[in-house]
This record gives structure tokens, sequence and C-alpha cells, in this order.
């Protein structure tokens, strides 16, 4: 899997101009999922988000993660996190899992932050969305299960 994310102030998503998710600070996360990922990874990564400490504390370092900063998740499936650019100008998607286990996984993703405590919003899998956000710092961690030997 990968997931690509942002630490921001605010965040929200819309499918045909109708808001259906927003938060306020937390991270605005991107999920991809490649076709060998399984629920291990989903698990590694929600554990990796729950505990990612680049919120700064009073000393004005980057120390404290999600729960100390009553901090949300915008989530947004991503396929094109796959994209093969390795030929041509016109990216192919053959690395990226079946629409099926993808949504599985990303489904499972928010299921286990929502079980960390964490408030979660969510786009529409699969969907034409429109994501804008305020990227705080600006702050953003890329975390890929496959290059990290999970």
């Amino acid at each position: 899997m990968r997931i690509v994310v942002q630490r921001v102030s605010e965040a929200a998503v819309t499918i045909a101009d109708k808001t259906v998710g927003t938060i306020g600070r937390g991270f605005m996360i991107l999920v991809g999922v490649g076709p060998t990922d399984t629920q291990r990874d989903v698990d590694y990564l929600v554990r990796k988000v729950a505990k990612l400490r680049v919120f700064s504390d009073d000393q004005g370092k980057m120390n404290l993660d999600l729960a100390a900063v009553n901090g949300q998740v915008l989530s947004i499936s991503q396929f094109t996190l796959y994209a093969d650019t390795a030929h041509g100008n016109r990216p192919g998607f053959s690395q990226a899992a079946s629409p099926e286990l993808g949504q599985r996984l990303y489904e499972s993703f928010n299921d286990g932050l929502r079980q960390a405590g964490i408030t979660v919003a969510t786009g529409e899998f699969g969907a034409d969305m429109a994501v804008s956000l305020i990227n705080d710092g600006p702050v953003t961690i890329l975390y890929d299960t496959e290059e990290e030997g999970r």
C-alpha cells in the first residue's frame, strides 16, 4: 500500500458540487492499494498514522500525534499512486489493485483509524472527487509498505 499523508489545517472533498467530507486540523491522506497488499499492510499503516508525530509541541518541535491535538483524518482513495510512468507519457495503472481489493482494504484502513479513536471523513471510492486542503507546514509524508519491507 502507498499513502501520502499531508498535515493540514483544514481539508474537504466534494463530489458533483456537494461536500461529502470535511475536517479541521489533522491529516489529509491519499490511499493507494496494490495487487499484493493484505490486511497486514493496512494494520501497519493504521499504526503508523495513529502514532505519526508531526504536530508542534510547546517548544515548536514536531512531537505530537493526532490524538494529542484532537486531529481528524480526511481519507481519499487514490489508485493513481500506483501509476507506471516508466514508458511514454500516458501512465499505466496495471500495478494498482483490482477495484474489489482496493475498496476492501481502503475501507479497512478507514475502519482501523476509527477503531484507534480517530475521526475519519472520506470521499467515495471510485468517484470523481475535488479535494481542497490547506497543507500546514507544508508537511507531507509518504509511506510505501513494499519499500518498507511489509
